[in-house]
């Protein structure tokens, strides 16, 4: 056996840490939120921020939150999302970030090991609908990352969600991604008004879209660090690629004011118009897997 699960905190979290052959993994009970993932003696792929802050009941900046069952604010999410639920202050990015998740199960071959995490016994299940999500991670010479979904109900339940990746970079500002030429998106910082991308993106200023019509391919390509991941998704047709740039940075908690430089998001996603139906009964998985190869 080559990999070990290990309990730790950080903070007042938490946290497993797997170590598989030269590789850390660390997830946190809250949320079952991914905080780090980094090959020894190379750059993290996973951004955390230097300021990150791990309270309960508190997000922390970074990492791979768990956003479900809607994504961002509820008011922006289609109608259909909207109707399911009757909260006065309903929280960004869902309900299930800040809630207790368990360990269910891990298994290990000679390849890696695969952990699957479900939300705890204590969890606040009362705002829920009646569909289990479960987070399945697998670590061998790659990150894979499942969130599923299982609707126990007798009604069709719609659901937007994410798997909210901070990726770190020597500099955002050389980054380019490649993959979404040609793909519509909405530009939330252009009223929601629809868009098309022309050319490789590049970040040029703060950058918040949703992505549509993607292929299973996306590549991230660094040349400060001389590196490509490789994001490989299935069950999705959307992305949500966010960067806060300078001022934005200045405004946000757990985030140091040039912290922008060092990262960005590209969120594999069921948003918008690719938000998920279940019907009664059925059950859904939303995959990607994070490789890296040198540039």
């Amino acid at each position: 056996m080559t990999a070990t699960v290990t309990q730790i905190t950080r903070g007042d979290l938490s946290c497993w840490e797997i170590r598989h052959r030269n590789q850390t993994l660390v997830i946190a009970e809250q949320g079952a939120q991914v905080l780090a993932y980094q090959r020894d003696g190379e750059h993290p792929l996973i951004w955390l921020s230097e300021e990150a802050a791990y309270h309960k009941g508190q997000g922390v900046r970074g990492g791979v939150p768990v956003c479900w069952p809607w994504f961002g604010a509820l008011a922006f999410n289609p109608a259909a999302i909207r109707q399911q639920y009757a909260l006065a202050e309903p929280p960004a990015h869902g309900l299930v970030r800040q809630q207790p998740w368990t360990l269910h199960h891990t298994q290990e071959d000679t390849d890696g090991i695969t952990l699957t995490f479900g939300l705890s016994d204590l969890a606040d299940r009362q705002s829920l609908p009646p569909v289990e999500p479960t987070l399945t991670v697998r670590l061998d010479d790659s990150l894979r990352l499942a969130l599923n979904n299982h609707n126990h109900g007798t009604e069709p339940v719609w659901i937007s969600q994410a798997l909210h990746s901070y990726f770190a970079v020597s500099d955002c500002r050389q980054v380019t991604v490649h993959g979404l030429e040609t793909c519509p998106y909405v530009d939330a910082l252009d009223d929601w008004q629809s868009h098309r991308q022309e050319n490789l993106l590049t970040f040029l200023g703060e950058t918040d879209r949703l992505y549509l019509q993607l292929p299973d391919i996306l590549h991230i390509d660094d040349p400060g660090w001389q590196r490509r991941v490789t994001l490989s998704a299935s069950g999705s047709r959307s992305a949500v690629v966010w960067n806060p740039w300078v001022e934005k940075s200045r405004r946000l908690t757990q985030f140091a004011s040039d912290a922008w430089q060092r990262m960005l998001c590209i969120e594999t996603a069921r948003v918008l118009d690719n938000a998920l139906l279940l019907g009664p009964g059925e059950q859904h998985s939303m995959v990607v897997r994070f490789v890296t190869t040198a540039l």
